[in-house]
C-alpha cells in the first residue's frame, strides 16, 4: 500500500491537489454489475463541498464529477473506476506570504523535512479537499454495501463544548452542522460565531453508526476490523483521535460494566448491550458498529500567531484567505466515506469479482 492508496481487495487512490487543475480517484476492484452513475456519486461530494453556510470557506467550488472509466449503459465493468472533480476557485495568491514560512498546525513544517520541496497553495496533498477523492471513492462504497443491506448513520455529536443532547434523525439535514438536536445546533451556531468574532475556530467529534454489517469481520491479530477503521479515520488530516463503541470511557469501567452479553432471540444470536461498538476481538459482532472521530479546530485563523521561515528567523504570521471556522459538519460525508471504504474492503476480501455472487452469498440464509 502506497501512502496515496488504501485497501486491498477493493482499492481506493486519491490524486490531486488544492490548488491543481483538478483532484479524482481511482477505485479499483469494485464489482462489475453495480448501478452507479454520477449524481449517486455527487450526492456525497454535495455533503461536503465548500460555500453552504457562514460557518464553511467561502470558496465557491461546485465539485461537479466526472466518471471517465470503469461504468458503462449505468453499470461498473469490474475495471477500475476513473473519478474526477475540476478545480474552478483557486486564489493562489492567497498563500503567497507563507511560500516560506511554516504555519503553525499545518503540515508545512514536516512536509518540508520529508521532501525538501512542497507546494504551499493551500497545503497541496496535505489540504483539506484532498478529500474530495476519498468521498467520490466512498459513495461507490456505499452504493455497494446498501446493496448487502448495510447502512450509515452519520452526524455531528459535538462542537467545541456543545454536545448533542437528544436525537432527531430527520434533524441531522435540517441546519448547517448536521446535529441530530435542533437546540445544539443552535448553540453550537452561538458558539461559532464567538470564535468568528475572536478570528479563531474551533473542533467537534464525528459519530458514525452503522448497521447490517455481518458477524465475523475481521482477523483476530494485525486485521482487526477496529484496526483497520481507525487507521482509516486516523488518515483524515483533520483527526486526532478515534473511539470505538464506548471508547475512552472504557478505562474508568469495571468488567461487570463493560462487558456485553449474549442471549438467543427468535434463534439468533443477540447481545444485551454494546459497549464494544459491534466489534469484538477485532472481529464484527453483528451488532451496530459505532465509530467516533475526534476533530481538531482549524488550524487557518486569523490571529498572528509565532512561527519561523524557512531560514529559522522568527515572525508573527497572519493567515489569509478563505477558511472554515470549523471543519466538523465538512468532515461527516468524510469519516463515512472512509468506513464504508473499509467495510466494501473487508467484504471483498475473498469474495468473488461479481456484484450478484457476492450479494447472494451475503444476503442468502447461511
Amino acid at each position: 500500500m502506497n501512502q496515496s492508496s488504501f485497501g486491498n481487495k477493493f482499492t481506493v487512490t486519491t490524486w490531486g491537489e488544492s490548488h491543481g487543475k483538478a483532484l479524482g480517484a481511482i477505485v479499483d476492484g469494485c464489482p462489475a454489475g453495480l448501478p452507479i452513475c454520477e449524481e449517486d456519486i455527487q450526492i456525497f461530494l454535495d455533503r461536503r463541498k465548500p460555500g453552504q453556510s457562514r460557518y464553511t470557506t467561502a470558496r465557491k467550488e461546485g465539485d461537479l464529477v466526472e466518471i471517465l472509466s470503469g461504468v458503462f449503459e449505468g453499470k461498473t465493468t469490474g475495471t477500475p473506476i476513473s473519478l474526477m472533480v475540476k478545480n474552478t476557485d483557486q486564489r493562489s495568491r492567497d498563500y503567497g506570504n507563507i511560500a516560506y514560512s511554516y504555519r503553525p498546525g499545518h503540515a508545512d513544517y514536516t512536509f518540508d523535512q520529508k521532501y525538501g520541496f512542497r507546494d504551499y497553495r493551500g497545503g497541496g496533498r496535505s489540504s483539506g479537499r484532498e478529500t474530495i477523492g476519498r468521498v467520490a471513492a466512498g459513495a461507490i462504497a456505499a452504493r455497494i454495501l446498501k446493496e448487502l443491506n448495510i447502512s450509515f448513520c452519520t452526524y455531528t455529536r459535538s462542537i467545541g463544548p456543545v454536545e448533542i443532547s437528544s436525537f432527531d434523525q430527520e434533524q441531522i439535514s435540517r441546519n448547517a452542522f448536521y446535529m441530530p438536536d435542533a437546540d445544539a445546533a443552535a448553540r453550537a451556531g452561538e458558539y461559532l460565531e464567538k470564535c468568528m468574532k475572536e478570528q479563531d475556530s474551533a473542533g467537534g467529534v464525528v459519530e458514525c453508526r452503522i448497521t447490517g454489517v455481518p458477524a465475523g469481520l475481521g482477523d483476530p491479530v494485525f486485521g482487526k476490523l477496529d484496526a483497520m477503521l481507525s487507521q482509516a479515520l486516523m488518515s483524515i488530516g483533520a483527526v486526532k483521535a478515534v473511539e470505538i463503541g464506548d471508547g475512552i470511557a472504557v478505562s474508568s469501567s469495571r468488567g461487570s460494566q463493560d462487558n456485553d452479553g449474549f442471549t438467543a432471540k427468535d434463534g439468533a444470536v443477540a447481545k444485551t448491550s454494546n459497549h464494544a461498538g459491534g466489534i469484538m476481538g477485532g472481529i464484527s459482532d453483528g451488532s451496530e458498529i459505532i465509530l467516533r472521530a475526534h476533530i481538531k479546530p482549524t488550524p487557518s485563523i486569523s490571529q498572528p500567531q509565532q512561527t519561523i521561515t524557512k531560514d529559522r528567523e522568527s515572525i508573527s504570521l497572519e493567515i489569509h484567505g478563505r477558511h472554515d471556522p470549523v471543519i466538523v459538519p465538512r468532515a461527516v460525508v468524510v469519516v463515512e466515506s472512509m468506513a464504508a471504504i473499509t467495510l466494501t474492503d473487508a467484504l471483498f476480501s475473498n469474495m468473488s469479482a461479481r456484484m450478484d455472487r457476492v450479494r447472494d452469498f451475503y444476503l442468502s440464509d447461511k
